[in-house]
C-alpha cells in the first residue's frame, strides 16, 4: 500500500482517515466538494487535493489513478442518488486490484441477521423520513449504495460504525459481523478510531468482502467481551 484516496476527506473522519495514512507513510489523494476545500488547509503541502462531487465520475477517475487503496465516506447527501452514485463510480473506476474502503452506519445490513432495538428502528425510520422530506439526505440510496457493493467481486469492506464521539484514540476498535451481538452493545466509538479502522483495514485481507459493525475496544461491552475470552 503505497499511494491512497480518500473521497470525503474534508469531512471529520475524513480528516481523521488523512492523518492516519499520512502516519503510515501513504501518498494521499483527497477528493472533496469545491466549498469545502479550505479544511483541509492543515493538509494542503502533503497531499493532492482533487475538488468535486464525489459522484461525479470524471473526478473519481482523476483521483483514484494508481491507487492501492480507496477510502469512501458514503455521505447520502440530498436526493439525488450521491452515495450510490459514489459507490458505483468507485467500484467501476478503482484499478482492479485496490482494496476499496467504504464507511456507513449500523443501520445497514448485508445478510438480514442484524438485530435492531425498536428505539434504533424508530429514530432511522423517523431522521429518514424527515431529511428525505426536507431534501437534505436520503438514507435510502446509502442502503443501496451498500447494495451494489455486497454484489461487487471487488476486494471490499464495508466498515459500519456505531455512535461516534470524539476524544483521544482508545486504539483499534473491535468487530463483529452482526449488530445485536453483545460486544457491540456500548454502541460508542471514537471518530479517530472509526477512522483509525478504515485505514487498518487497507492491508487486513481478512476483512476482504466483510461488513464488520465496529464498537470501541475500551467501551463496557468490548471489556466485557475481552474477559470473558
Amino acid at each position: 500500500m503505497k499511494r491512497v484516496c480518500i473521497i470525503g476527506a474534508s469531512g471529520k473522519l475524513g480528516q481523521y482517515m488523512v492523518q492516519h495514512a499520512l502516519d503510515r507513510g501513504y501518498e494521499v489523494v483527497g477528493v472533496c466538494r469545491e466549498k469545502s476545500v479550505a479544511k483541509l488547509d492543515t493538509f494542503r503541502d502533503r497531499i493532492t487535493i482533487i475538488p468535486g462531487a464525489t459522484n461525479d465520475r470524471e473526478v473519481i477517475e482523476r483521483a483514484v489513478e494508481g491507487c492501492d487503496g480507496v477510502l469512501t465516506v458514503l455521505v447520502p447527501w440530498g436526493v439525488n442518488d450521491y452515495s450510490s452514485g459514489t459507490a458505483q463510480a468507485v467500484l467501476d473506476l478503482a484499478p482492479a486490484d485496490a482494496r476499496l474502503i467504504f464507511s456507513c452506519g449500523w443501520h445497514i445490513s448485508r445478510d438480514g441477521q442484524d438485530v435492531y432495538s425498536f428505539t434504533f428502528r424508530a429514530l432511522v425510520a423517523v431522521f429518514g423520513k424527515l431529511m428525505r422530506l426536507f431534501r437534505l439526505v436520503d438514507i435510502d440510496d446509502q442502503v443501496e449504495a451498500c447494495r451494489r457493493i455486497f454484489a461487487s467481486d471487488r476486494k471490499w469492506t464495508v466498515v459500519r460504525g456505531s455512535d461516534l464521539e470524539e476524544g483521544e484514540s482508545q486504539g483499534l476498535p473491535v468487530w463483529s459481523r452482526h449488530v445485536g451481538d453483545a460486544v457491540l452493545e456500548s454502541n460508542l466509538t471514537r471518530r479517530i478510531d472509526f477512522a483509525l479502522f478504515m485505514v487498518t483495514a487497507l492491508e487486513d485481507d481478512a476483512l476482504i468482502q466483510e461488513a464488520p459493525a465496529i464498537v470501541g475496544r475500551r467501551s463496557p461491552s468490548a471489556q466485557t467481551a475481552e474477559a470473558a475470552s
